[in-house]
């Protein structure tokens, strides 16, 4: 696929300058495969009608210790139904670096996190290419979603990555990052700066200490 092709379709953000080839080997080294082939524009364009499966833990798995919330899936993870699946996302590599994981996850091992007391949602289920097409009120009404979801299942922290995302959907105006003084229940609540490759104001190491704040916590 050419490179006009790509960014045509929405997978050039964060990876400016870098060959097709490249950005296919991160692809396939992100998933920790060597023959999945990159989701071409058509299936980009169906996974706009999909939602991924949230990563809870099961009757065999400890207590969920942090529910990271991400803001909706990209093109790429509703194509792979993996999160935080788009080259370029930083979420897996800051997560190991911070001490959550024991070594860097690729996005389809996600299900290891739930033996590790973690867990994945997003706030709002509708993928799309980029967070800022989802509306005001789709994000309001995916806070509700993830107020029933936190109740259900009852973390002891929920991790919300992306402020703007937080405080639009619980109306926070001066929301920063870091803990939040609001607990829900018993639930404590820690905003993260969103990884995804367009966030060019947080490096891979400043996110990384972020997380490691939260983690120190938990």
């Amino acid at each position: 696929m050419a490179a006009t092709g790509l960014a045509s379709i929405g997978l050039t953000g964060g990876i400016t300058g870098r060959s097709t080839g490249a950005i296919l080997h991160q692809y396939r080294h992100d998933r920790g495969v060597t023959r999945r082939r990159l989701p071409g524009p058509a299936e980009l364009e169906a996974a706009r009608t999909r939602t991924i499966r949230d990563v809870l833990p099961g009757p065999d798995d400890p207590p969920l210790r942090v529910l990271f919330s991400g803001i909706n899936p990209g093109l790429v993870s509703a194509a792979t139904g993996h999160h935080f699946a788009r080259p370029g996302n930083r979420f897996w590599p800051v997560l190991h670096r911070s001490g959550f994981t024991p070594r860097q996850l690729a996005p389809a091992e996600q299900g290891e996190l739930a033996a590790l007391g973690l867990g994945v949602t997003n706030l709002v289920a509708r993928a799309t290419a980029r967070a800022d097409e989802l509306t005001a009120a789709e994000t309001v009404a995916g806070g509700k979603r993830l107020r029933a979801l936190v109740a259900e299942h009852r973390p002891a922290w929920l991790a919300v990555v992306g402020v703007t995302a937080y405080r639009t959907a619980f109306g926070v105006r001066g929301a920063a990052i870091g803990r939040q003084d609001e607990a829900w229940g018993g639930t404590r609540v820690w905003v993260l700066p969103n990884p995804s490759g367009l966030n060019a104001h947080w490096t891979v190491e400043a996110m990384a200490g972020e997380f490691a704040r939260l983690r120190a916590a938990t």
